[in-house]
């Protein structure tokens, strides 16, 4: 299949997707909760997106200072302006193609500060890899300290998928689970053994090798503290701008940072579903905040707010760094 097309295709499905969890999340509301939702949105404190946002743009600031420090055992060193530049034009272009963020990245630093890009692909794959690391730890933590929550909801889940009403386990189904998660594990491990010839049988193992090359890099880093530091100032930036968005409407404004990791964890994963989070961002705020005692219209408000005040930050920046790459540049080689 023509690449062009490929891209196409993805572009049209996600987004495709995102635009039908939207209208899943508001199909089934009451015209009280319709009513809800729009007081709401209309008597939000806007004026706590601000810092909140701020802090996604420290989070962002520090995301560049940690891939210079990824760069360094290659031998380059790029400025921060640029690097921050391109950081936030890859966030741009990603909102609107599958990935082409990446490529953008590494383009960018390869024209603006003579880093050939194909040498930048690894120091892409060892972010990623740490993301899902911080990303892993961020559903253990939400789990561990939200045991009381989390974990009564997964227990009324469990029970309802795997008791009948008389409270006896449905051995048949649970066997039959177990038998179909074997053969899919030992089908999966038959086919990428067998067809990895196969183009996309090739990505996959890639995606894994690739995971597990990021992870190992780390020992070829200079600056191991630093880079550590950011990476969990990173996460906390993204915290602590989903904390103080909370102000931004009355009906969440009383909940703490442990809602706050779980709006975090559950929204992280929503942005990896669809295009920009799309959709998939609101529907899961919308289903996460009634185990926290919030409405579903409200938690479908409150995850507006939030993905919007994301959304707005990468847009508004990214534009505005797109814009003045050439500008900065072409003063720096003035003064040259």
């Amino acid at each position: 299949m023509n690449k062009k097309l490929r891209t196409a295709i993805q572009y049209v499905f996600f987004l495709g997707l995102g635009i039908f969890l939207l209208w899943w999340s508001a199909k089934d509301l009451t015209p009280d909760q319709r009513a809800e939702l729009k007081h709401s949105l209309a008597h939000s404190k806007y004026i706590f997106v601000i810092p909140a946002m701020f802090l996604l743009l420290l989070g962002h600031y520090s995301r560049a200072l940690r891939w210079k420090i990824l760069m360094e055992p290659l031998g380059y060193n790029p400025s921060t302006i640029n690097t921050f530049f391109a950081v936030m034009t890859g966030y741009l272009f990603n909102l609107f193609v599958p990935r082409l963020g990446e490529v953008m990245k590494c383009t960018i630093l390869g024209k603006y500060e003579n880093v050939p890009a194909d040498k930048l692909v690894g120091t892409i794959v060892a972010e990623r890899a740490f993301d899902v690391i911080c990303l892993v730890l961020l559903i253990l933590l939400t789990i561990f300290t939200q045991v009381g929550i989390i974990g009564d909801y997964a227990s009324v889940q469990f029970r309802h998928f795997f008791m009948d009403a008389a409270g006896h386990f449905r051995f048949k189904k649970i066997i039959t689970l177990i038998a179909i998660l074997i053969a899919v594990f030992l089908v999966a491990r038959w086919i990428l053994n067998k067809f990895a010839h196969i183009d996309f049988v090739q990505k996959i193992n890639n995606i894994v090798k690739g995971v597990w090359l990021g992870i190992s890099s780390a020992k070829y880093i200079n600056k191991k503290g630093w880079f550590f530091f950011h990476t969990v100032f990173i996460w906390l930036m993204y915290l602590g701008s989903v904390r103080i968005g909370l102000y931004a409407m009355e009906p969440v404004s009383h909940l703490g940072f442990r809602a706050s990791l779980s709006i975090l964890t559950f929204g992280s994963l929503a942005m990896i579903v669809t295009q920009g989070g799309i959709g998939a961002y609101q529907l899961a705020i919308q289903k996460l905040m009634p185990l926290y005692g919030i409405g579903e219209a409200d938690g479908l408000g409150f995850g507006w707010v939030l993905w919007a005040a994301q959304t707005a930050i990468v847009v508004v920046i990214g534009f505005l760094c797109l814009f003045l790459l050439p500008v900065f540049n072409r003063k720096k080689n003035e003064a040259v």
